[in-house]
């Protein structure tokens, strides 16, 4: 093994991850958007899709984040169970946000409920948050999800009867995207988690946005569930920015749980056309490899 500092390289990484989830896109929001432009037939869905995709351009070639709103910090993790540092990784994330805070830079976007005080720093009780899970082997992986306000106003969890079954579902997510118009910035990423609990299926449907829209579930029926999804509210018209057009939704990731016979929980979330994400897996030896964006290397 390497003398490499991992705590340092681990705080230098998520930095980076953070610069990056901002300031590029993935290539398959990416392709998505530029889909949408090209098939749409409303003009002002058109200048719209086409505003979008250089503003796109100019945050990749300037470094500058996508949007204003720089999202609130989540983090995704798995945590190889031999990678040498454990205990720490907590305090590392909350540096590295603070970092990432004046170096990207990043919109303070943390704020007490109570006092409405803000911290200045992206920090604060539970945040950054971070999901958790070990995996067999000695390798770190990390996903930086800046979730931006907007998109998360619109996120919910709706609990239906267990008799309404699948296609129940699908009434609750179609329900529930018109409802949010034009609120969540669309052309968005509807995430959908189906059973657990409430609590379960809001993670589900969170964890559901980070799979790239390009790529199906394995379930079969899952995979159909998704498409006939994405081809019922992109037929709702709202359009790009909810002013109308034929691309409302560009993609619709499922994950699911075994449930409690008497009811159903479906979790709906919603990310905006800025679909920030950024990952990087780590090697105990020093190694670092973008798994999110093949074209950045750190």
């Amino acid at each position: 093994m390497s003398n490499v500092n991992l705590e340092k390289l681990i705080e230098d990484t998520v930095v980076e991850l953070f610069r990056i989830s901002e300031t590029i896109l993935p290539k398959d929001i990416k392709d998505a958007l530029k889909r949408a432009y090209e098939k749409e037939s409303n003009d002002t869905a058109k200048a719209i899709l086409q505003a979008i995709l250089r503003n796109i351009e100019l945050s990749e070639k300037f470094s500058i984040p996508l949007c204003q709103d720089t999202g609130t910090p989540l983090f995704y993790v798995e945590l190889g169970e031999d990678f040498p540092v454990k205990a720490k990784l907590r305090d590392i994330f909350v540096r590295a946000t603070r970092r990432a805070t004046v170096e990207v830079p990043l919109r303070p976007n943390t704020v007490d409920p109570f006092t409405k005080k803000n911290p200045g720093d992206n920090t604060g009780v539970l945040i950054p948050y971070i999901n958790w899970e070990i995996v067999e082997g000695n390798r770190l992986t990390i996903t930086v999800l800046p979730k931006g306000g907007g998109s998360e106003f619109t996120c919910t969890v709706k609990t239906i009867s267990s008799g309404l079954g699948i296609k129940g579902v699908k009434k609750a997510v179609i329900e529930a995207i018109y409802e949010a118009g034009g609120k969540p910035c669309p052309p968005i990423i509807v995430g959908v988690g189906i059973g657990g609990a409430v609590d379960i299926a809001a993670k589900l449907a969170k964890k559901a946005i980070l799979r790239p829209i390009d790529v199906r579930h394995p379930n079969e029926e899952i995979a159909k569930l998704e498409v006939e999804l994405l081809e019922a509210l992109n037929k709702l018209g709202i359009g790009p920015m909810g002013l109308g057009g034929d691309t409302t939704v560009l993609g619709v990731n499922v994950e699911y749980a075994y449930r409690h016979p008497a009811l159903i929980p479906v979790g709906i979330a919603t990310q905006c056309w800025a679909a920030r994400r950024a990952t990087a897996q780590i090697s105990p030896d020093g190694e670092v490899k973008v798994l999110s964006h093949e074209e950045v290397k750190i």
